[in-house]
């Protein structure tokens, strides 16, 4: 039995964003985070972890249970936690294609040094220096800004990442236009030595907790159609709001 792992919660619902929008899912959020976004959605798992200690095969018993066939591995940042690789693992042993959400900072070794975390989808979401929570009152310190901002990047582990995984999407939260040249040097970084992500495979998600607005839509809209790149439509924000189980 692995050792237990703090879990915010755990659901099913209809996944939200990226390439698998719409598909049934069972989710779990682990519970802790090596960064702090400003604009962090799921400030329960980052900035304040709260939940519960769960097993892995408490967790998977659920997830077999919950019938659906798609499993969703989220946070925080799940790769900071060594057991991630056995409860994906796990996952897949019962027959469930497993989506990694991380911001790729890490490269997921599992307990004990062992095999890093696998799954089906690989979903990246790198931080631009928008997420930096300069000035934050939840940071009056300064602290985690720099923490933040020394760590937010890590373009070795991004490629190990994308090696070994069998499928993948790069996900980035854009407040601006001037996030541009940010994101291409970020994508120049990723393809270096080889293409390891194809236009296909970024999205663009408008920063924010509500709908956007047709005018902070449309730039967005813009760049996806001369670069390629696809629109990631946030279909759980629509559905059910900014809740917690969605």
């Amino acid at each position: 039995m692995t050792v237990p792992v703090l879990v915010s919660e755990t659901f099913v619902s209809l996944q939200g964003e990226g390439s698998l929008a719409g598909m049934p899912s069972w989710f779990v959020r682990l519970s802790g985070c090596n960064l702090r976004c400003r604009w962090c959605d799921t400030p329960y798992a980052s900035w304040s972890p709260e939940g519960e200690k769960r097993t892995v095969e408490s967790l998977v018993e659920e997830a077999a249970g919950s019938g659906v066939r798609h499993a969703v591995v989220t946070g925080g940042e799940p790769l900071i936690f060594p057991q991630c690789a056995s409860l994906c693992a796990r996952l897949r042993e019962a027959g469930l294609h497993v989506t990694i959400e991380t911001a790729g900072t890490l490269e997921g070794a599992g307990e004990k040094g062992g095999e890093p975390a696998k799954c089906d989808l690989l979903s990246l979401s790198p931080k631009l220096r928008n997420s930096t929570p300069a000035n934050d009152p939840r940071d009056p310190l300064g602290v985690w800004t720099e923490r933040h901002e020394a760590r937010r990047l890590n373009p070795d582990a991004l490629r190990a990442l994308l090696d070994r995984a069998p499928d993948a999407q790069c996900k980035f939260v854009v407040t601006g236009e001037a996030d541009l040249a940010e994101i291409d040097a970020i994508l120049a970084e990723i393809n270096r030595g080889r293409e390891r992500l194809k236009p296909s495979q970024v999205f663009l998600m408008p920063e924010g907790t509500i709908v956007p607005s047709p005018e902070r839509v449309a730039w967005v809209v813009r760049l996806c159609l001369a670069r390629g790149w696809r629109y990631a439509h946030r279909l759980h924000i629509e559905l059910f709001g900014d809740t917690k189980g969605t």
